[in-house]
């Protein structure tokens, strides 16, 4: 069908409204509509927008412009000499932008084709673009196909565009004489509107995954094959202290040493690397990470990914899993007697501050116990409790296991390096246990961390500053031991700031029977088929004795007697108390674990039975022994108890 063709077709419509059979069925169907709608076909008017709905319209249009301006422009430098106009318009026809030579831009002006004009159906007559965004199909007009007479002389090609959600949100329009018309044109217009609609979903999907990079707490490096940053997200800036411009200046071979690039570039390795202890060295700084490498490669080249993730979230799950977290507080302390009371109200107040404190008492008056319960009464709570027993550790490993150690740093050493307690306590507590058995050799680097809390891992080369508050308990007296020169007089004065000593149970006889209450209702309620009480002439037998291992061995007496009475009344006789404190120092006493040897095999026992009691459960096995958590397992090593074996035995 050629343009005088359509021409007749057209006028035949006007004068009686037959439809011509050969007249493509949109078109048809737009100018009945328009017929309907009163579009008068002679006029050559188009509706403009007012400077504030067109500042609106730019504004709501802004990411459409963004996109399609580029891949318009590239368009226009293929057609440049055809004498063609491309033009962009929103979902309301208004157009948002043309590209042509001078001459077709003039021609346009003739029918008020121009930025801020409207090109609907219903405003100007059938057109491409009204048709491409009334019906949602591309479209091709050639001449009279246009309902209004000034547009016969033109051919426009138009498709519409859709957002992410498959909605039209534009049309890209390709118009020009209508002798000119060729079907291609409209196939390079579906092509174009196909480009910006990819376009537009890869923004979207970048720009929702950067947000969402954004917004986590993990820092995203992605460099390329030279290890240059092609991008960083917000994290990174604020965590590594560097914009992205000062970070795409580093060469990250240096700022990552540890790494063995050479690993991640393996054809052959799909796994990501993964390295707990990363030093990244920066200008003026040197920041410790736990990171994930992985690598992709793709037409623009080899990427890495670098996940960096500040290491209190790593100490934080090794703390957790370890045990290193308070468990009691001052709540779990029993006491009646006034001069517990008195201690436990300065404990309280202590707790308030964050200077060092050194606890003195026996054993088994529950250092640790006070120790927990300041930390957990403290804003460090929600911190790790992390516990050392000093005289646990091996002379030759004292300093790795305290201060940590870099990759390579002595022979057995983990690849990575490994931090030590003092760096897991970070922002937390750390409690220094038998502080009285530290080598004197070694006091002098613990007097440095505890003075400057900056630690130098072994084999390292810059030092660290941590935010620690150090509690250290003992049963000796430590100025008569810096009186005969076994412990440093500075580090004790530097430890000593705050001071608390715990009275043996002798001294306290009102906790005597406190202690005793609760522990019986204890095992009371573990035991609901097994009731027991106190005969009369028990709790003067409890007050006689000296109990030289204080609370600890007030309730082992308790259980065993609990255990073994034949009765529901236990008697003074269950406890197999010496009659004298001579006695009960006595190794020929069968009772007596005052002997290093039958203390061993005695604590041992102990451990055993609460972990069988427990069916293996460490954490119920620790409270009911009234240990923590971290104090069961040292046991547990120190006796050679394996908790795994004895949970097998129940499952």
């Amino acid at each position: 069908m050629d343009n005088e063709q359509r021409k007749r077709i057209w006028q035949r419509f006007m004068e009686d409204g037959t439809l011509d059979p050969r007249l493509p069925p949109l078109v048809a169907r737009s100018w009945q509509e328009c017929r309907c709608r009163g579009v008068d076909p002679w006029r050559r008017s188009s509706t403009t927008a007012d400077p504030g709905k067109w500042q609106q319209i730019l504004q709501r249009s802004r990411l459409l412009l963004q996109t399609a301006g580029p891949i318009m422009q590239s368009v226009h430098e293929i057609i440049r000499d055809s004498h063609f106009l491309l033009a962009l318009t929103d979902e309301e026809g208004y157009v948002l932008s043309t590209i042509g030579d001078d001459a077709i831009l003039a021609r346009s002006e003739n029918i008020l084709f121009r930025r801020g004009s409207v090109w609907r159906n219903d405003q100007v007559g059938t057109n491409a673009p009204g048709i491409a965004l009334e019906y949602n199909q591309p479209v091709q007009l050639i001449g009279a196909e246009h309902y209004c007479a000034d547009q016969h002389g033109w051919t426009c090609s138009a498709a519409p565009i859709h957002g992410v959600d498959g909605a039209v949100i534009g049309s890209l329009d390709l118009s020009g004489s209508a002798g000119a018309a060729h079907p291609h044109t409209l196939a390079l217009v579906v092509a174009c509107a196909f480009s910006i609609e990819r376009t537009l979903i890869s923004y979207h999907q970048s720009h929702f995954m950067r947000a969402a990079a954004n917004g986590i707490r993990e820092s995203i490096l992605l460099l390329n094959d030279k290890l240059e940053l092609r991008w960083a997200n917000a994290t990174a800036q604020r965590e590594l202290g560097l914009s992205q411009a000062r970070l795409a200046g580093l060469d990250f071979h240096q700022v990552m040493p540890q790494v063995d690039w050479d690993m991640t570039d393996d054809a052959h390795r799909h796994a990501p690397l993964y390295i707990d202890d990363l030093r990244v060295v920066l200008p003026g700084n040197v920041r410790r990470f736990s990171a994930t490498i992985s690598q992709t490669a793709d037409a623009t080249g080899r990427t890495y990914t670098v996940i960096l993730r500040r290491q209190e979230h790593l100490f934080r799950s090794v703390n957790r899993v370890s045990g290193n977290q308070a468990a009691y507080t001052f709540g779990d302390i029993y006491a009646a007697d006034p001069l517990m009371k008195q201690v436990i109200d300065r404990a309280r107040q202590y707790a308030r501050y964050d200077g060092s404190v050194l606890i003195e008492g026996e054993s088994g008056t529950g250092k640790e116990l006070f120790a927990q319960a300041i930390h957990s009464g403290s804003s460090r709570a929600d911190g790790p409790f992390v516990a050392v027993n000093c005289a646990s550790l091996p002379r030759d490993l004292m300093e790795s296991e305290l201060f940590g150690y870099e990759k390579g740093a002595f022979t057995g050493a983990l690849r990575e390096g490994n931090p030590g307690k003092f760096e897991l306590a970070d922002h937390g507590t750390l409690f220094l246990d038998e502080i009285g058995e530290m080598p004197i050799e070694f006091q002098a680097k613990l007097l440095r961390a505890v003075e400057t809390l900056r630690i130098r891992r072994i084999g390292g080369k810059e030092e660290k500053k941590l935010d620690v508050r150090v509690i250290a308990a003992t049963n000796r007296h430590l100025e008569q031991e810096v009186g005969r020169g076994a412990f440093r007089g500075d580090l004790y004065y530097r430890l000593n700031v705050l001071r608390l000593d715990i009275p043996p149970l002798r001294q306290r006889p009102g906790d005597i029977a406190c202690c005793t209450d609760r522990f019986l209702a204890r095992f009371n309620k573990r035991y609901p088929s097994r009731q027991r009480h106190l005969a009369p002439d028990a709790m003067p037998a409890l007050l006689a004795y000296d109990w030289p291992g204080n609370v600890r061995e007030l309730q082992n007496a308790l259980e065993r007697a609990f255990y073994t009475s034949s009765g529901p009344a236990i008697t003074a006789s269950d406890f197999h108390l010496p009659s004298s404190q001579h006695d009960a120092l006595s190794p020929s006493s069968p009772l007596s674990p005052e002997s290093p040897a039958e203390a061993a095999s005695y604590e041992r026992a102990e451990c055993l039975h609460y972990l069988e009691e427990a069916r293996g459960c460490v954490e119920q096995a620790a409270s009911a022994m009234g240990v923590s958590r971290a104090t069961f397992y040292r046991l547990c090593r120190h006796y050679g108890i394996v908790p795994k074996q004895i949970r097998r035995q129940f499952h």
